[in-house]
């Protein structure tokens, strides 16, 4: 895939890819397809306290993923996939996160229950996939 544009936001992006050989993001075509974005700071790696803010947080991180991609946040997103590690407690604050950043679309939605997650203390996890042509061909000329 080395035709694909790669990004990893500052952070816990260049940490991910440096230690776990992963990348944030990828450009495929007019499409940012998005690795899971979990509830952490980007820069300290620590998960918020509260499950709420821990959702927030993962919804603040897909936006800066986006961004930081090219593209223009959750206005582009078409596709999400939730993993949570408790769906009945975390479900609605998802749907009110879904409200605040894609008040004017509805885009296609998977919410999966698991056991666990990649790290101890994560409960949620949020995959998403964009549309952005005018950020593809913006891309093309890097």
């Amino acid at each position: 895939m080395s035709d694909c544009k790669t990004y990893c936001y500052p952070g816990a992006g260049e940490w991910a890819r440096k230690e776990m050989s992963y990348s944030q993001a990828i450009r495929v075509e007019n499409r940012i397809v998005c690795a899971g974005q979990g509830g952490w700071d980007r820069q300290t790696l620590e998960f918020r306290q509260t499950l709420d803010e821990e959702i927030d947080q993962a919804f603040e991180n897909v936006q800066e993923n986006l961004k930081h991609a090219g593209g223009k946040g959750w206005p582009q997103v078409y596709r999400v996939v939730t993993y949570s590690t408790d769906i009945k407690a975390t479900h609605q604050r998802i749907v009110e996160n879904f409200r605040k950043w894609m008040p004017d679309h509805h885009p296609v939605w998977t919410e999966i229950g698991v056991k666990e997650l990649g790290m101890p203390t994560m409960h949620i996890e949020i995959e998403v996939e964009a549309h952005d042509p005018q950020g593809a061909a913006e891309a093309a000329k890097n």
